[in-house]
């Protein structure tokens, strides 16, 4: 059978379709094939390919994510994990949340250099569509409830049975952005005013637990059922609950749904009894207040950091210079935040 492989700007393409043969041939037999191996768009800090084996009569669709390359060279982001661990982080949320099944993972010195490959889930990503489109009506109706339950099965999963991760309480998490923040020299009044009423009002500790990190509408599949794939666990740490669920109300990623608090899709309260009744702990809208402060001033302060990176030449991308213009846009919901608070 023809083999396709459609080449991209990163990543050695022959390199790739050696190493896959070599693992189908290992892991489906020596009858196997590798039919087609596509470069995808998303993937921001990793190489994301499609791939397609063909085998017992038979066809398996994975997706492989791999470090840019397949050769660490230096820390793009700091809080990344490494794919070893996402890869076993995923393995951990088997059975118990939704998410891909890894298939295999590759050391930093084979061929293929570091990576995985897990199962290939159909569904849309991207958020508009998941939004508006007709197609997820019924999902959107089923959404917030479903998101409840997967939040309160990553954060039930045990301590003890998860990798070495890092800890990174609230706290912590403003003292990194505000030092990073205060390096750029450019004052920002909310920022600072945000910046105050955080350290003020610092909420009651809460039992350290897997945070996913990066839990919102791009990192989820959603299928016409509704969410069908937790993705992206490269920021899991271990913190507190609310992180997650405040993450998830950051109105960044209402995509221009404002109206509902919880990814533009559901309500707060309803997403709360719902993690509550999957045995998640029992919060108020307002115990995740704090936390969505939290939340939109570091998305704030990461615009920043991205138009620096376009500014500096470091990465000259468009993209990098749109997002920096989102900052007034953190300002504006800060605001809103901490009308009657500050």
């Amino acid at each position: 059978m023809l083999f396709r492989v459609i080449v991209a700007k990163m990543g050695n393409a022959e390199q790739i379709q050696k190493a896959l043969t070599a693992w189908a041939e290992q892991f489906y037999g020596a009858e196997s094939s590798l039919e087609h191996v596509a470069r995808l768009s998303g993937g921001a800090s990793q190489e994301t390919w499609a791939v397609d084996i063909a085998a017992d009569g038979g066809k398996y669709e994975l997706i492989l994510r791999r470090v840019p390359g397949g050769f660490k060279q230096s820390a793009r982001n700091s809080e990344a994990i490494g794919l070893a661990t996402e890869a076993r982080l995923l393995e951990c949320a088997s059975g118990t949340v939704p998410a891909p099944k890894v298939m295999g993972v590759f050391s930093p010195d084979s061929d293929m250099g570091e990576a995985f490959l897990m199962n290939r889930i159909s569904g849309e990503t991207i958020a508009r569509k998941i939004l508006r489109d007709d197609d997820y009506s019924v999902a959107r109706e089923k959404l917030t409830v479903q998101c409840g339950k997967a939040l309160a099965g990553i954060h039930a999963i045990p301590v003890s049975e998860l990798p070495d991760l890092p800890e990174t309480p609230g706290l912590a998490q403003l003292d990194k952005y505000e030092d990073i923040y205060r390096g750029f020299d450019m004052p920002r009044p909310i920022f600072e005013l945000a910046i105050s009423w955080l350290r003020q009002n610092p909420p009651p500790p809460s039992p350290a637990v897997l945070v996913h990190g990066d839990f919102r509408l791009g990192n989820l599949i959603v299928d016409e059922s509704g969410l069908a794939a937790v993705l992206d666990w490269e920021l899991a740490h271990l913190g507190d609950p609310r992180e997650d669920i405040a993450w998830l109300c950051v109105n960044s990623w209402r995509f221009g749904h404002t109206e509902n608090r919880v990814g533009g899709f559901g309500q707060l309260e309803d997403l709360l009894s719902a993690y509550a009744d999957a045995g998640g702990q029992s919060f108020s809208p307002e115990d995740i207040d704090w936390w969505e402060i939290l939340g939109s001033l570091k998305w704030g302060i990461m615009c920043m950091i991205m138009y620096e990176a376009y500014r500096s030449g470091a990465d000259p991308s468009v993209e990098r210079a749109a997002i920096g213009r989102r900052v007034s846009e953190t300002e504006i919901d800060l605001l809103n935040l901490l009308e009657g608070k500050a």
